[in-house]
């Protein structure tokens, strides 16, 4: 087995498991680590315009990658789209949509790194994470370039036959992109690690609507009335955790 084949044949399979199984787990043995741990309340600035930015570039990229990608050709064929012109589509939308996206990533990266309080109260996985996706975009709008030397869609082609033949368990499916550029490689070894870190990193928040929030039970901190002895007995008061139903009105 080749390295093309473990990268692109064995690889993928291995990010899908970990991202659905690493979720469920996550969710099930630690609901109140499934958050965006959000830093607003630190520094407001810049995470307004970034944050949006960021998202909805992002948003538009994924929404364009699923359908691009995992529509099959026939449906294509059948509406009278040429791969040319799903080609130029992609590469002017999805252009777009990475600058945005792009600009907004390194507005919050940049927030993150050089506000000492931020950077003080962030982990390491939120920092890499946040990297981690820049450089996902950065190779995305370096693809931009190579792919206007192939107009007639004829690469595209070899992604979606790639994508949709790992989901249908197809046999051979890498060798769809045994022949790709090497930056298209990067692009999509990065996306698959990316699936591969997302349960164990802030991504999560992703598959979550505001409605999980109404039912998950808040926490409050509160004095304890537990006696304590004299020598144990701390000069500050002790708080505990205590679960309570969050106020649906406030």
């Amino acid at each position: 087995m080749d390295l093309n084949q473990v990268v692109f044949g064995v690889y993928p399979y291995i990010a899908l498991s970990v991202l659905v199984i690493g979720s469920v787990l996550r969710f099930d043995r630690e609901p109140y680590t499934w958050r965006t741990g959000s830093s607003q309340l630190l520094r407001r600035r810049q995470l307004v315009t970034g944050s949006i930015l960021f998202h909805l570039g992002v948003l538009a990229i994924f929404g364009g990658h699923f359908v691009g990608l995992l529509t099959p050709i026939a449906v294509f064929d059948a509406l009278g789209i040429s791969h040319s012109f799903k080609q130029m589509l992609a590469i002017v939308a999805g252009g777009a949509a990475g600058l945005v996206a792009i600009l907004g990533g390194l507005i919050l990266l940049h927030r993150r790194v050089f506000d000492p309080r931020i950077r003080n109260t962030s982990s390491f996985g939120d920092t890499a994470i946040l990297a981690i996706l820049v450089i996902q975009l950065a190779l995305g709008l370096a693809t931009i370039p190579i792919s206007l030397g192939h107009r007639d869609g004829h690469e595209m082609v070899k992604f979606m036959n790639w994508a949709q033949g790992i989901f249908a368990f197809r046999a051979g499916a890498a060798d769809h992109v045994a022949d790709v550029h090497w930056i298209f490689k990067a692009h999509l070894f990065l996306g698959l690690t990316i699936l591969l870190v997302f349960p164990f990193t802030r991504l999560v928040h992703m598959l979550s609507a505001p409605i999980w929030y109404l039912n998950r039970r808040g926490w409050q901190l509160v004095r304890t009335r537990r006696p304590l002895p004299r020598r144990a007995e701390p000069a500050a008061p002790v708080y505990v955790a205590r679960a309570v139903r969050p106020h649906l009105d406030r």
